[in-house]
């Protein structure tokens, strides 16, 4: 019996594109490899960032990411180990903030577009400098890794 399940980072192509993110964007996630056809868990954040309620962890059994019409790549990132897996990945990826509401719409210029501040709500101004938004991509590699990495969670292998 497997000590560790094969950890990987996982790309779909999205149906469309957010004009306001530069491109290409891939909806990503970490893939644990949990049975011998392949398949497995896709810890990931759904939704989207216009939503008063932003975007959600949203852990889901998946076949082997290569069966999905909109694959586009996986890449192994380390292992984890059996017995701290599910349950350790859920306690530590549940304490990860998901990305919030960061786009409404702007009666002004009738579109939906990034914002300053929610509450009140401000959008940026003509040639302003925005923050950059947050998506799966950033939640995924800028927050989700680093918080399994420090948790000994994910490891080289």
């Amino acid at each position: 019996m497997a000590h560790h399940h094969d950890v990987s980072l996982a790309r779909f192509t999205l149906a469309v594109q957010d004009p306001d993110t530069p491109g290409p964007r891939y909806h990503t996630g970490i893939f644990v490899k949990t049975a011998e056809d392949g398949g497995g868990v896709f810890h990931q954040v759904t939704g989207d960032i216009t939503s008063v309620d932003g975007m959600q962890y949203t852990p889901t059994h998946e076949p082997a990411p290569e069966i999905s019409e909109s694959f586009h790549s996986v890449e192994k990132i380390g292992v984890t180990p059996v017995e701290k897996y599910p349950h350790e990945w859920e306690r530590v990826l549940r304490g990860v903030p998901p990305p919030p509401q960061q786009k409404a719409f702007n009666v002004k210029t009738m579109r939906t577009e990034p914002f300053k501040t929610r509450d009140p709500l401000m959008f940026y101004g003509p040639g302003e400098m925005r923050k950059s938004l947050v998506k799966c991509t950033e939640w995924t590699l800028e927050r989700a890794i680093p918080a399994l990495r420090r948790e000994g969670l994910l490891i080289d292998g």
